[in-house]
């Protein structure tokens, strides 16, 4: 006599995933903890329906990303009020494709020419190495100031328990 089991596994699919819009801002967030939770909402692991091998996530537009920090000592700087020691020993480094092409860029270089790219960074190390990696970061909408261009989206403000670990 077999015994049929009712409990069933949902598995998300790409064709009936609806993703939400979320904004939040950037301003005096630190940038690890920040780009933590925000790839937690990218992959999809805050919904009861993460799957691992389907894109869920949201879309998270943060604006005022060249007002983010990092721990560390203050430190005196002419534009961005949180300066710290870490900030100034951070180091960005890309390879061209040419040999000896291995590019190395300071932090406070990277936060005059292109502060977006501080946090695009942290985020796109914490989320999964595999192919839907650059689906989930293209989701990421960075804009450096208070404005976006995403009104018509009507993005929900991102929930604090989403942020527990940023403050």
């Amino acid at each position: 006599m077999a015994v049929d089991i009712a409990q069933r596994t949902s598995v998300a699919k790409n064709e009936t995933f609806e993703p939400q819009w979320y904004h939040i801002d950037g301003e005096g967030q630190i940038v690890g903890r920040f780009a933590s939770a925000l790839a937690m909402v990218l992959m999809g692991k805050h919904k009861a329906t993460y799957t691992a091998h389907v894109n869920t996530g949201d879309f998270v537009v943060v604006t005022n990303v060249d007002k983010v920090r990092f721990t560390g000592a203050e430190m005196a700087h002419e534009s961005h009020p949180n300066f710290t020691t870490k900030m100034a020993n951070k180091t960005y480094q890309h390879y061209t494709g040419y040999p000896s092409g291995r590019r190395i860029t300071t932090g406070s270089a990277m936060l005059e020419k292109h502060p977006e790219k501080i946090l695009q960074e942290a985020v796109r190390r914490m989320l999964p190495k595999n192919k839907l990696a650059k689906s989930m970061l293209m989701r990421l909408k960075l804009h450096v100031g208070s404005e976006h261009p995403h009104q018509s989206q009507n993005p929900q403000p991102l929930p604090e328990h989403l942020l527990t670990r940023c403050k």
